[in-house]
């Protein structure tokens, strides 16, 4: 429980400051640059003493290539083993399956390299990335509250953001600033979404009993959107926790933000808010900490999925 909230506030709180300070320092030293992007290499070259440019420039291929190979293994496992193994070759031997394996990382590459061709902007790749998940948060976060989620409810919200949000840039039906302009089509994609997910969750059966009640007793989700499964499983005692785990989360996103600007306002040399802020922060962890400590059991087995 320490080191997740260890992790929120370095991935948040820490990690984003340097950016923007270095975005800001950016703005006042090349005020008018023609391509923005450009502006954090011209700091990097400019300002930065030749070893710590090193520094720079080693980080940023380790950064590169842990997360190049991380989704190209990624992506050719989900293709192979989940697709490949499962529907189109059954009994191969191992060998085969590596080779597939392999043939599958060098289309990803060749496919990943012309996305990136074809992307204008650093903002751009971030803005698809967006939109290709818009909609589908939640699903995966009803899947854990109600037992009617099934495999076709997250994949219908899947393929549908996949296939609304490229259609939107095919077509391109929206006109103002980029920046409304990208609202209108996260707002359309994730309506489309959720919609379709919905009518695809009612339109298909639920996942077979046998597993619902398998996770039913494994996870003990609570029982307001679990009622029909809780009834077949009347020896498993309910964990009515959704109301303090709201509560949890609200103190949880407090924490995060109170922590962020608080970080921001002692970059800026501002102590006093900085000080409250920070002491804010640390309050609402300590109450996430005290109460889902608390709250789960041990060997819960919260992060298997039903599906």
């Amino acid at each position: 429980m320490l080191s997740v909230l260890w992790f929120n506030f370095a991935h948040y709180a820490l990690r984003t400051w340097p950016w923007v300070l270095a975005a800001l320092a950016v703005v006042v030293l090349y005020p008018h640059l023609a391509q923005p992007e450009s502006g954090y290499i011209l700091l990097a070259v400019e300002h930065l003493p030749r070893a710590v440019r090193g520094l720079l420039v080693a980080g940023f291929l380790a950064a590169f290539m842990s997360t190049i190979a991380t989704h190209l293994n990624w992506g050719s496992s989900y293709v192979v083993s989940d697709f490949y193994r499962r529907f189109v070759r059954r009994d191969a031997a191992e060998r085969h399956y590596v080779v597939v394996a392999r043939w599958v990382t060098l289309l990803l590459v060749a496919l990943g390299a012309w996305v990136s061709w074809e992307l204008v902007t650093v903002r751009a790749g971030w803005e698809i990335l967006l939109e290709l998940g818009a909609g589908t948060g939640t699903v995966y976060l009803l899947r854990w509250y109600w037992w009617r989620i099934n495999a076709w409810s997250e994949i219908a919200a899947m393929a549908t953001a996949l296939i609304v949000s490229l259609g939107i840039h095919w077509v391109t039906p929206f006109r103002g600033s980029e920046a409304a302009v990208f609202a209108e089509q996260t707002l359309v994609t994730t309506l489309a979404t959720t919609a379709v997910w919905v009518v695809a969750t009612f339109l298909t059966e639920p996942e077979p009993t046998e597993t619902l009640v398998r996770f039913y007793r494994r996870v003990r989700p609570d029982p307001i959107g679990w009622s029909p499964v809780a009834r077949l499983a009347p020896d498993v005692v309910p964990e009515t926790t959704l109301g303090r785990n709201l509560i949890h989360w609200l103190a949880g996103c407090t924490m995060v933000y109170t922590a962020m600007f608080g970080v921001g306002q002692a970059c800026l040399l501002q102590w006093r808010i900085a000080a409250v802020l920070l002491m804010a922060s640390v309050a609402f962890g300590a109450l996430v900490f005290h109460g889902l400590s608390r709250d789960v059991p041990s060997g819960s087995g919260l992060y298997e999925e039903h599906n």
